[in-house]
């Protein structure tokens, strides 16, 4: 019964949709800002929304699928960083079942929460994968480090850092954003966002 439960809340045809939209979502976005170069990635509003909308589990599972999807069909290095993607809708569900998306401030820190988590495990990838270097906008802060006299190693943490930060808040605040101008209606076929972000805890568990 209990693994009925769990597949009817989080693998609902609600929520199997949902996963294909928000991967479209992260790559047609993702792909834009990589061929012009930001500093920031902006790669994750799908995962994001995923979250927000059907738990940590799908949004876990829409980030993983998005890079091995994008790794297969263009970028191997976006592959490399499967685990990282699904670390940001893990940290993106488990903020909202704790509430932290139900006021602007509480969106910062969520998304402080979520940078932080993604550079943890996006910091061994970068630089034991492929030495700091990943073809990214952010890949001319650590060459300008590096310029600087600073170490490969610290030179990437603070890239890491300096690039998710921002990317991880705005991200954050997309997602947000377009929740809040969805109807309680809507909002209401998905469990977990009815939950968490209208203002009800009681079934919004992991």
């Amino acid at each position: 019964m209990e693994n009925k439960t769990i597949r009817q809340k989080y693998f609902s045809s609600r929520n199997i949709v949902l996963v294909p939209l928000a991967i479209a979502i992260n790559m047609s976005i993702g792909q834009l800002v990589s061929l012009v170069k930001l500093p920031i990635f902006l790669d994750s509003i799908g995962t994001v929304t995923a979250a927000l909308l059907g738990g940590p589990i799908i949004g876990a599972l829409t980030g993983l699928l998005t890079n091995l999807i994008w790794g297969l069909i263009s970028s191997p290095v976006a592959a490399s960083f499967a685990p990282v993607a699904l670390v940001i809708g893990l940290a993106t569900g488990l903020c909202a079942k704790y509430g932290l998306f139900r006021s602007w401030w509480k969106v910062l820190i969520s998304g402080l929460i979520i940078a932080l988590a993604a550079s943890i495990t996006a910091v061994p990838i970068r630089l034991y994968l492929f030495g700091g270097v990943t073809g990214s906008g952010a890949d001319f802060l650590t060459a300008y480090l590096l310029a600087l006299g600073k170490d490969l190693t610290g030179s990437v943490i603070l890239t890491v850092i300096t690039s998710n930060v921002p990317d991880k808040i705005v991200t954050a605040f997309l997602g947000w954003f377009l929740l809040k101008g969805l109807s309680k209606r809507f909002l209401s076929g998905y469990p977990f966002a009815s939950t968490v972000l209208v203002g009800k805890t009681a079934s919004a568990e992991l």
